[in-house]
């Protein structure tokens, strides 16, 4: 037996008020690069995702002026396989909890001048 069922209907609410919360950012940072957000199925989430495809110093930079923008003071880096690096940054704002990411694939010219 389930203590707290979480019904269909307290989902969708969640979903609404993330919805909401992220108009409020896109209409707050209108001058910041657009990146794609996920709302979230369980609980009420949001997730900024930077795209990895770019160069890793535009990756970089636009995770880290989305990062200042929602003063998200959680953040880290992990280091993967072949040059990878994966950015993550949370906070909680307004009971949604907000995170942006980033997958950096490092350029060849930028890992040899390191």
């Amino acid at each position: 037996m389930t203590l707290f069922e979480i019904n269909d209907g307290q989902r969708a609410g969640w979903q609404r008020r993330a919805l909401r919360e992220l108009a409020a950012i896109l209409d707050a940072h209108r001058d910041l690069p657009p990146v794609e957000w996920t709302v979230g199925s369980a609980g009420c989430s949001l997730v900024g995702h930077i795209n990895g495809l770019a160069p890793a110093a535009e990756a970089r930079r636009t995770f880290e002026m989305w990062r200042v923008a929602l003063m998200l003071t959680e953040h880290g880096q992990v280091s993967g396989a072949g040059g990878t690096t994966y950015l993550r940054a949370v906070t909680d704002r307004n009971r949604v909890r907000v995170q942006v990411s980033a997958t950096v694939f490092e350029d060849a010219d930028e890992a040899v001048g390191s």
